[in-house]
């Protein structure tokens, strides 16, 4: 029997009475690495260089020719690993300034006081003999957090009670307005002028025939706007048979009562959505590009109450809806009431 060595891969035997056989055994090669895809970009890209040149390569991989430089200088065929990003660390990192006493200190006092930070538990520090600066307490405090040794204090989210509305509900699915005066939609808008006088503007829209009313009141609470909803059931054309209104604690109390006197619904919009009061939202737009915008009086009640019932009375009656026709809200509300 014939051996050679493991490394040159050969090996023979032969038994007795048989001719001596020879095989040859293959050594066994690394398993291929496992790159990653900045690594294989950036391999592509130098053997590019070797075939096309470093401009050439430099313009199809939109990198600088010195990048390309670099990853050649790297680039090292039996180690393939060499292309991979190297760590970003620092080489030398600023060693900790306190000792194990700073840290124990301040780990009492945060735990005695949990809401307290550096700037508060400085002071404390100070009357115990401790010299660190503001800015190294709040180092010790980050470190305490990502050690383990200091945890938060569980965070509690209190919720405001909701208010009683005996009279407003949510709007069912299945009323859907038909007709005119079916449904109202009202809201507020916070208007200020450029010497910062404020007013509070109230609008009111008919779903159905965008019949429109707008009012404007020095606040926006529940007294005013149980006013304006007073005038509006004196002067407006049509039937209220209900009411749309937002959250706002202005369409609470009294003007919930003047709604239950005079048998109307309040129905109001859950939180964060006013989209589904988009009437009137588009409402308050076109009041302030076309009349707002365009109103240079006085900014008081008594100077911009008869404007901008002048601006009601053409919005109503002389200006065309696309949503309508082309045709007013007067005109297409009676053109509605003939069929």
């Amino acid at each position: 029997m014939i051996k050679r060595s493991k490394r040159q891969g050969w090996a023979a035997s032969a038994g007795r009475g048989q001719p001596m056989q020879l095989t040859y055994r293959m050594p066994r090669l690394p398993d291929p690495p496992t790159l990653s895809p900045v690594a294989k970009q950036r391999l592509l890209a130098v053997e590019c260089s070797l075939r096309l040149g470093v401009p050439e390569a430099a313009r199809t991989f939109r990198v600088s020719r010195a990048t390309i430089y670099r990853w050649r200088a790297r680039y090292n065929p039996r180690k393939l690993e060499s292309l991979e990003p190297r760590s970003r660390a620092p080489k030398q990192r600023r060693s900790a300034c306190w000792t194990w006493h700073d840290e124990q200190q301040i780990l009492a006092l945060r735990q005695a006081y949990p809401r307290w930070g550096k700037r508060k538990l400085l002071p404390l520090l100070r009357q115990q003999g401790c010299t660190l600066s503001e800015t190294t307490v709040g180092r010790i405090l980050a470190r305490l957090k990502a050690t383990g040794r200091l945890r938060e204090p569980r965070s509690i989210r209190l919720r405001r009670p909701r208010p009683h509305r005996p009279h407003a509900t949510r709007k069912p699915s299945t009323y859907q307005p038909q007709h005119p005066g079916d449904l109202f939609q009202i809201d507020t808008v916070h208007i200020s002028s450029g010497e910062g006088s404020q007013l509070r503007q109230f609008s009111a829209i008919d779903v159905v025939s965008r019949v429109a009313a707008v009012g404007v009141r020095s606040r926006a609470t529940a007294g005013t706007a149980a006013a304006f909803l007073d005038d509006l059931l004196d002067r407006f054309p049509l039937r209220i048979r209900a009411i749309q209104v937002d959250g706002g604690s202005a369409f609470m109390a009294e003007f919930e009562e003047v709604c239950a006197t005079n048998d109307i619904p309040v129905y109001v919009l859950p939180p964060r959505s006013p989209k589904l009061n988009g009437r009137v939202e588009r409402f308050n737009r076109t009041s302030r590009e076309e009349f707002w915008q365009c109103y240079d009086g006085d900014f008081t009640i008594a100077a911009v109450t008869p404007a901008l019932r002048a601006w009601e009375d053409a919005y109503n009656r002389l200006r065309p809806h696309q949503a309508l026709g082309m045709q007013t809200p007067l005109q297409f509300l009676s053109s509605t009431a003939a069929r």
